[in-house]
């Protein structure tokens, strides 16, 4: 069997693995397409990225129930523990999972105990430095820079959603870091209407929004991504043309979403302030 042979054979499985959502076989399997050393094509990149964001957002998923469960189950002390707990080790296998995309295994060879015998044999296996070691060192091109770029971005935000403290601060600085820095390849070398470069503007501004706490900030992110895209859309291939005015109708779902939250807020001041002048002497009345 020839080298090409065992890599078509390899990205078969990884279908295979996605079609049934074994996301954790799905990422071993394009872990082994990575470390061969070649540059990845796109559909091999979206594949990593598929299979790495499933497992991650499962667990994202997980710790925001736990955490809701924990809010709400104050008054229950014994139950207000457990979930304690429970979120505390969804937390480490977030942060080992992440770590170990972003810094490689010295950090999981510290963390083997926070993971159940069944995760640790595959995180074991996980990215070990693939966007440092394999990924970036071969990215050839603007968009694939880009979106590696991107994807160190992601998974910072995806600690900082965890963190906190001064851990939280470093986490934050390197997301805000690699997604500028993804931001000012995509704004010289890549259209306005290309997925990639809309899919960076969409979570640069959910970044600045839920992150950072900057709704004016994310707003202007992702109107100016989505007017640009807007104002050359009739030059987007009808390849991309799907991906494009999906991601373009996510940044304007968002828009809608925080500008209603602004106006709510916004409201919310208008009639505290009614209320306040209510209650003021009217010293001057005549």
């Amino acid at each position: 069997m020839t080298s090409t042979d065992d890599k078509e054979e390899l990205l078969e499985r990884a279908k295979i693995a996605e079609k049934a959502e074994r996301y954790d076989d799905m990422a071993e399997t394009m872990k082994k397409v990575t470390e061969r050393g070649d540059e990845l094509s796109i559909e091999e990149r979206n594949l990593l990225s598929v299979a790495y964001k499933n497992i991650v957002g499962t667990k994202r998923s997980s710790w925001r129930v736990i955490q809701t469960i924990e809010q709400k189950s104050g008054a229950v002390e014994k139950r207000h523990r457990m979930a304690t707990v429970y979120r505390e080790q969804v937390e480490k296998e977030l942060n080992y999972i992440c770590n170990d995309i972003l810094v490689g295994p010295s950090f999981a060879s510290n963390t083997v105990s926070v993971v159940s015998k069944y995760e640790n044999k595959f995180l074991m296996s996980g990215f070990q430095q693939l966007i440092e070691k394999f990924l970036l060192p071969k990215a050839n091109t603007p968009d694939s820079k880009v979106f590696y770029m991107k994807m160190k971005g992601d998974y910072y935000r995806y600690l900082a959603e965890i963190s906190s403290g001064e851990g939280k601060t470093g986490v934050v600085d390197k997301a805000q870091i690699s997604y500028q820095e993804a931001m000012d390849i995509a704004n010289s070398k890549m259209q306005p209407t290309h997925p990639v470069r809309l899919g960076l503007a969409l979570n640069f501004s959910v970044f600045y929004y839920e992150i950072l706490s900057s709704p004016d900030k994310a707003c202007q992110l992702a109107k100016k991504a989505f007017d640009e895209a807007i104002a050359e859309l009739d030059t987007v291939n009808e390849e991309s043309y799907k991906d494009s005015t999906l991601i373009m109708q996510l940044l304007r779902d968002n828009l809608t979403l925080w500008t209603s939250d602004s106006a709510a807020d916004d409201q919310e001041v208008i009639e505290s302030h009614k209320a306040e002048s209510k209650q003021q002497p009217q010293a001057n009345a005549k």
